[in-house]
This record gives structure tokens, C-alpha cells and sequence, in this order.
């Protein structure tokens, strides 16, 4: 069975929202150890950037499976 785009979509959006979580606590416990420092107003902006690139990575790879399928 197929998975439709709009699920698809989902998907995507739902490992995204689970990965910025993750990837922002992260940040939050590592930065410091490379003396780095930034507000957590930064370490969300900087999440963001990475899960709007996530998000398209991750779409366009189901996509891609889904038609060699």
C-alpha cells in the first residue's frame, strides 16, 4: 500500500517536530562545552533554520522512496 502525500506530509512534519526537541535540548547541554553561549531565544531561532530544512529533506526522501516503490 502506498502512503498518499498528505500522509506523507505528516509524517515528515511529526519526525521534524520530535527532532527540533530534541535537536534544541541538545543544543542547550552541548553548546557549553564548546564555550558557546547563546540565549534560548537563539537556540530556538537556530532550530527553526534547521527544521525548515529537515522538513523538506525528509518530504522530498519519502516522495522519492515512495515512487521507486
Amino acid at each position: 500500500m502506498t502512503q498518499s502525500r498528505r500522509m506523507s506530509l505528516i509524517e515528515a512534519i511529526t519526525n521534524v517536530a520530535v527532532g527540533y526537541a530534541l535537536a534544541v535540548v541538545t543544543q542547550i547541554v552541548a553548546f557549553p562545552w564548546f564555550d558557546l553561549h547563546p540565549s534560548l531565544g537563539e537556540n530556538l531561532a537556530l532550530g527553526g533554520v534547521f527544521v525548515g530544512i529537515s522538513l523538506l529533506r525528509s518530504y522530498a526522501l519519502r516522495r522519492l522512496f515512495e515512487r521507486w516503490r
